[in-house]
């Protein structure tokens, strides 16, 4: 698992073999300089840079690049060495930037041969530096590590190599320069970008929090994202971070600033196209926010990656004010004990006073923390308020005109909304939770009666049709994002209880069939699409795929069960499990409406049925948890707003799509 590094995180090396990648907004030099045991640089020998560019165990790129690769051998290196440290600096001249908070956060990565990640760092929060040194490979008892530097220096690369104790600094910073330029001068330049567009800029006035600890999931919580939920980059996972406890700090350093847009979870690793220019700010101020201000190749992929983005930056503000309050509360106890703890202080007013004292530095630290927090909230809440209007429809609640000028897509979009996403310390800003096309689990929504507030003043009848509801509205949306007859609905209601919840998808004659009844019903349905997934899967492993019969769908297919396990017999159950573990890598995905309570007769046969799909419910719940730090999101799914025709009107255009295209 990749450990993502906040500055002065280490990780042990797992190799000494590596390479280290380098990934930034604009054209870097990138260079290293070897240590001793004192981090002492003894002379130019030991410097690699674009004009030296190979020392033994060690060689850099010739020029200034966005993208570097540096390869490393900690076996060759000599015996004196203890250290390695991997430097960034700017260009000089004109055309290229003179400070790194004009740029996009620079991205480094430590590798293997093989290209499997070992270690990332974002270099976030500089400003006026000019050279950083980005991370060191250090020795340590006889193993190799590798820390997060992000040292920055408004003196330039002159500065920091006298920072590293080499001699006549400045002489080697010009000549690595001169070769830098002269490289440039002999470079091919660029063809001019298709958009007048720049990358956008972010000032934070202070570091960006750190989260807390990660406390494990509560029983019965689902992990938000594990990027098959959502995961970004390249469109992550929603693998958390490597993070840096807050609580063993006071509130004001942890979150002392306000949230730094450039998060490591945002692609910066591959060349997209430029973002929307953001408006200019103030000096010292976060510029305003731009909708698709994130990287990627496409809006929608900008879209979907700055969406993740604002998830994991309300998890890190959330995780630093919750240490920071952790902390004040801590350190009140222990005042309050050393105290008590002192006889002097048990008669008269001494401990009334003490106690006074240890309370109010408790309410004066967690004030600092809200007044942190609240503006991180409120960045984000203006991230969102510009965000949230331009999403294009699958990612984009029903209440949003874009679905008004709706049109059936030529192609799949990358994602697919399934609702929204909120912690307690601000209900009103809302994350979407995204998840990637095609799908790469079921969804299990929940019928039962949950723990939340919203399950137990609801019905159980009235939470069976809202869980049928929203079943539909994501079939629906599902229909909505594939091209027309490319995607395939079945039903199975062996009671038939659904057929009011079912009326938008029967009434527009979208479905594959009608909907599927009794014990027969369910055999016939279950029967067809396990034939499919047997075929399919068949004709993929002998590389035969032109041998399928003529007569067999290979568009995709979903399958709503409601009410399981009513009308299911033992075989019934082993096809559906079957279904949920094979079909969604052939094209088979399964939404299901149930109680789990009402599975209990199976006894724990069931069990690897549920953890495969994804739970959501029809009510607010907070049962999703985020692997970074392990908060409990409140999750709701996406309605049609009352008295809103939008759910009809658009499943009208999907019907009228797939009739004049008939395949």
């Amino acid at each position: 698992m990749t450990a993502e590094l906040v500055r002065g995180q280490n990780h042990t090396l797992p190799q000494t073999r590596l390479e280290i990648r380098v990934s930034a907004g604009c054209p870097v030099v990138a260079g290293a300089t070897l240590g001793d045991e004192h981090g002492t640089v003894r002379g130019t020998e030991w410097v690699a840079h674009p004009g030296s560019p190979r020392l033994p165990g060690l060689e850099v790129s010739r020029q200034a690049a966005a993208d570097h690769r540096l390869a490393v051998d900690l076996d060759a290196l000599p015996g004196a060495v203890h250290r390695v440290t991997v430097l960034l600096a700017l260009p000089t001249g004109a055309g290229h930037p003179a400070r790194f908070g004009a740029v996009a956060a620079p991205f480094v990565a430590v590798t293997g041969l093989d290209g499997t990640e070992i270690a990332t760092f974002t270099l976030i929060g500089l400003d006026t530096e000019s050279a950083v040194a980005a991370l060191e490979l250090y020795r340590r008892h006889g193993a190799w590590k590798v820390r997060a530097v992000g040292q920055g220096y408004a003196a330039g690369l002159a500065g920091m190599l006298a920072d590293q104790g080499l001699d006549r600094a400045a002489e080697l910073a010009a000549s690595i320069q001169d070769a830098v330029a002269s490289g440039l001068a002999r470079s091919v330049a660029p063809p001019p970008p298709r958009a007048p567009d720049g990358e956008r800029v972010r000032h934070p006035a202070g570091p960006a929090p750190a989260p807390a600890d990660p406390a494990p999931p509560r029983p019965g919580s689902e992990p938000v994202g594990g990027p098959t939920t959502a995961p970004a980059p390249g469109a992550t996972t929603g693998t958390a971070p490597g993070a840096a406890a807050a609580g063993n700090a006071p509130p004001g350093t942890a979150g002392g600033g306000p949230i730094d847009y450039a998060h490591p979870r945002r692609q910066t690793s591959a060349p997209p196209p430029p973002p929307p220019t953001a408006p200019s700010a103030a000096p010292g101020q976060p510029a305003p926010p731009v909708a698709g201000d994130a990287t990627g190749w496409s809006m929608d992929e900008r879209l979907y990656n700055q969406i993740w983005g604002m998830f994991e930056d309300l998890a890190r503000a959330v995780a630093a004010y919750r240490s920071a309050v952790d902390f004040a509360e801590s350190r009140m106890e222990q005042e309050l004990d050393r105290a008590l703890s002192d006889p002097r202080h048990r008669l008269g007013g001494a401990g009334d006073l003490a106690r006074e004292r240890a309370r109010d530095k408790c309410q004066d630290l967690t004030a600092r923390a809200r007044e942190v927090l609240d503006r991180d909230l409120s960045q984000l809440a203006a991230e969102s308020a510009v965000v949230e209007p331009a999403l294009p429809a699958p990612y984009a609640g029903w209440d949003n005109p874009v679905w008004h000028g709706y049109r059936v897509p030529m192609e799949l979009p990358m994602a697919l909304r399934l609702g929204d996403l909120h912690l307690p310390e601000r209900t009103d800003l809302r994350i979407p939770l995204l998840v990637r096309l095609p799908l790469e689990r079921g969804v299990w929504i929940d019928s039962g009666r949950t723990a939340s507030e919203a399950a137990a003043a609801t019905g159980g009848d009235r939470l069976r049709r809202l869980a049928m509801d929203t079943a539909v509205t994501l079939a629906a949306r599902l229909l909505a994002v594939y091209p027309a007859n490319e995607f395939s609905v079945h039903v199975i209601d062996p009671a038939g209880a659904a057929a009011g919840a079912l009326a938008p998808l029967t009434g527009a004659g979208v479905l594959a069939a009608p909907p599927a009844s009794g014990a027969g019903g369910v055999s016939a349905v279950l029967a067809h699409l396990t034939r499919r997934v047997d075929l399919v899967q068949m004709a993929v492993r002998a590389g035969a795929a032109d041998s399928l019969p003529p007569d067999l769908d290979t568009g995709e297919h979903l399958l709503i069960v409601n009410d399981f396990p009513h009308g299911f017999d033992d075989r019934a159950v082993t096809q559906l499990r079957y279904l949920a573990d094979e079909g969604p890598a052939v094209g088979v995905h399964l939404l299901m409406v149930a109680d789990r309570e009402d599975a209990r007769d199976y006894g724990p046969v069931l069990d690897p049925l549920w953890r495969s799909l994804l739970r959501v419910t029809p009510v607010a719940d907070d049962h999703l948890v985020d692997p970074w730090v392990g908060h409990a999101w409140t999750y709701e799914p996406c309605r049609v707003p009352e008295g809103s025709r939008v759910l009809e009107q658009v499943l009208a255009l999907v019907a009228a799509a797939r009739r004049a295209d008939p395949r």
